[in-house]
């Protein structure tokens, strides 16, 4: 196995290695298991080269890095293997516009009480080019925060839903069963702690926040779109051009991220995703 680094030299991040010479479908040691979890706690962005998996294949291999996540809108689920989902361009909402999944910058599910740590996706079918996924560390954007801002947002608890009445990005509606199942509204800390590093990032989601806790809106939103302008700069970011067989899995504690939509829609573009169960935000 080989790790190494996809950031830039000089950057004011680690964010993301790449990983080649493993086979996910095969039984893997203890002793690699351990490294790639402690490297990606340290980078965030895991690229794994090469592989070609089926769905409980996958399944099988994201256990590497905890337990599976039930995802909210089960109209995505694999028939055959409910706990995987799929990505696709190729769905439409009901009036006929184009679903394009991951636009606008968010981290996954953070209007669950315990929202997923980790997202991962398989490439299955790719266009010829374009499709980027982007991801903004958000420790490193926390760490650049002015003094003076970082003490403005300690303590501030931010409100989740599942679709944000400020967003630009419109979600597919939930089916019935989901909507019972998914908390109407959670309360989550904008300054989050990191439960394995114990670094504090920035932990917004332009998707999903509706408003701060005792904040006016007229002072709430500003400030959330400062800090996601700060946040998502090109210094922060990492951004992932997709081979054919990848597999990224990422940190959402820590990340948020964004898809590109930049790509002929006549071509397909199609991953398997499974998220892996978090803890609360603090």
């Amino acid at each position: 196995m080989e790790i190494n680094p996809l950031t830039k030299p000089g950057a004011c991040h680690r964010t993301g290695v790449e990983v080649s010479g493993v086979k996910l479908s095969q039984p893997m040691g203890a002793e690699d298991k351990a490294r790639l979890n402690r490297v990606f706690v340290e980078h965030g962005v895991l690229v794994i080269r090469d592989q070609k998996l089926a769905p409980r294949e996958m399944l099988e291999a994201v256990k590497i890095f905890g337990s599976v996540f039930q995802q909210h809108n089960t109209r995505f689920a694999l028939p055959d293997c409910p706990q995987i989902h799929y990505l696709s361009n190729q769905d439409r909402f009901p009036d006929g516009r184009r679903y394009v999944p991951g636009e606008g910058w968010h981290t996954d599910h953070s209007n669950d009480s315990r929202p997923p740590k980790a997202t991962a996706l398989h490439a299955v079918a790719l266009p010829e080019r374009g499709g980027d996924t982007q991801f903004a560390n958000m420790a490193a954007a926390y760490e650049a925060l002015p003094q003076q801002t970082k003490r403005r947002i300690a303590g501030l608890v931010a409100i989740h839903v599942y679709q944000s009445s400020h967003s630009a990005r419109k979600l597919m509606a939930l089916p019935q069963a989901g909507m019972e199942r998914v908390p109407n509204a959670v309360l989550h800390p904008i300054t989050r702690t990191h439960p394995e590093s114990g670094k504090k990032s920035i932990y917004i989601n332009p998707i999903r926040i509706e408003g701060i806790l005792g904040l006016d809106h007229r002072e709430a939103l500003p400030l959330l779109d400062e800090l996601l302008e700060h946040a998502t700069a090109e210094r922060f970011q990492y951004r992932h051009v997709w081979r054919p067989g990848d597999l990224v899995i990422w940190d959402n504690r820590c990340l948020l991220h964004k898809a590109n939509g930049d790509y002929d829609m006549s071509e397909t573009r199609y991953l398997y995703r499974v998220m892996l169960q978090g803890d609360v935000p603090c």
